[in-house]
């Protein structure tokens, strides 16, 4: 692969792994968020149970930052390598855990307060495991392999996602009506181990990374690498440049991808095996896209290959959903499905790459786990934004979805303007 060498390989693919695991445990919910709202929060009004739902998946989302700043931190004082140990460890038990939650029926009130407390640590490990799977990966791989790289390291989310969604399809065909809402939904989230042992056991094979070494050897680690980040006039500006590109590229993803099983299932009312299909042609496409862009920085660099996407989101958004909503036949569906993704998620792809060449090695795992992660502060209520917008508007629905789209667009070309071109940087000298 590219010419790498073995240890590079393993880095790359431990890193890889992980991200996978987490996209496979976030899709998760989203499958199964529609019944979820019944069995954790049976209220009368199923839009409330929904949002209610949705709250809970969102609490996941807003550690994640939390997790990414502790987790970075700790990269940054003892190693990439340790850090990436511990997440993946971490958050594969609380997937595997979310499978045992009781329901409502069985303990009331306490079983909505299982969920968001296990969602809790959840967010917390996943939040690390970026950060330092991006970082590591990108210290490691030869410069001009970094556009690429960092593509196929985004595209393991979208793994994630078309496992889980082949992993959904498969479980509702073995566990079909009733008996999904019993036991199907808990053997998906028992799947989940699985992707985490392996990825587990290809990190203890892996080298830390060279920079971080260099740096340790040389006794020039930061003691407190998130307090210069926050603190550092200079330091502050490019984190803060930093998010919000992120909080853009978060609140689109999750307004399209983030929000589709959804859309489909409540709005469009499709069979959950016709939604099923749909998700896994629209995560193929945003892993094929991912990788695309991630190679396309490589050509034109980071900040245009982004700006591409922002503006065909922009201007496609419209059409897109209208046409969407509209469709009469599956292959219509189809074809929107993968302009609407294409255009509106795969901008992620150079994101690896831009967050580790912008910020130093003493808080390279700080900086770029925090910004990423705390995208999704705001990014990630776009769902819940959906939500209350489409819920008394059945004859605006693709207009408003439309909307939120282009809203996330025009951040992340805000974003796009004011950081700057980073694909020529040197990580061993910074």
């Amino acid at each position: 692969m590219l010419g790498l060498t073995k240890q590079q390989k393993t880095v790359v693919l431990g890193s890889w792994l992980g991200w996978s695991l987490d996209g496979y445990d976030l899709v998760l919910m989203l499958l199964v968020i529609p019944l979820i709202s019944d069995l954790f929060f049976p209220l009368a009004n199923p839009t409330f149970a929904l949002l209610a739902t949705f709250a809970a998946y969102v609490v996941t989302l807003i550690m994640r930052p939390f997790g990414g700043a502790f987790f970075g931190n700790f990269g940054d004082k003892f190693g990439r390598k340790k850090s990436m140990i511990i997440t993946i460890m971490g958050f594969s038990i609380a997937t595997f855990a979310t499978g045992l939650l009781p329901t409502w029926e069985m303990v009331g009130l306490l079983a909505p307060l299982f969920l968001i407390m296990l969602r809790f640590l959840q967010g917390f490990f996943a939040g690390g495991e970026w950060g330092s799977g991006a970082v590591i990966t990108m210290e490691t791989v030869p410069k001009k392999h970094r556009g690429l790289l960092s593509g196929f390291l985004q595209s393991g989310f979208n793994f994630g996602f078309v496992i889980a969604a082949i992993a959904f399809q498969f479980t509702i065909f073995m566990f079909p009506a009733e008996q999904f809402a019993e036991i199907g939904w808990r053997v998906m989230f028992f799947t989940g181990i699985i992707p985490g042992l392996v990825a587990l056991f290809i990190r203890f094979k892996m080298t830390e990374s060279e920079a971080w070494l260099t740096k340790s050897k040389q006794h020039k680690t930061e003691k407190s690498p998130i307090r210069k980040l926050l603190f550092s006039r200079q330091e502050r500006k490019r984190f803060f440049f930093a998010l919000i590109l992120m909080t853009g590229l978060m609140f689109s993803y999750y307004a399209t991808m983030g929000f589709f099983p959804t859309f489909l299932q409540n709005y469009m009312t499709l069979e959950k095996s016709e939604v099923a299909s749909l998700m896994i042609v629209a995560t193929i496409t945003s892993l094929c896209g991912t990788i695309f862009a991630g190679y396309l920085s490589q050509i034109i660099g980071r900040m245009k290959a982004i700006a591409v996407f922002a503006v065909s989101a922009t201007i496609l958004a419209v059409p897109v959903l209208y046409g969407l909503f509209n469709a009469s036949t599956f292959f219509e569906r189809i074809l929107f499905t993968i302009i609407l993704i294409m255009v509106a998620t795969t901008g992620f792809g150079p994101i690896p790459a831009f967050l580790s060449e912008r910020f130093s090695t003493g808080i390279r795992n700080s900086a770029s786990g925090f910004a990423y992660n705390g995208g999704l502060l705001f990014g990630s209520w776009a769902p819940l934004i959906s939500v209350s917008l489409l819920s008394n508007n059945e004859n605006l629905i693709p207009f408003l979805l439309a909307i939120t789209v282009i809203v996330g667009s025009l951040i992340i070309l805000v974003g796009v303007k004011i950081n700057p071109e980073t694909r020529d940087v040197d990580m061993m000298k910074s």
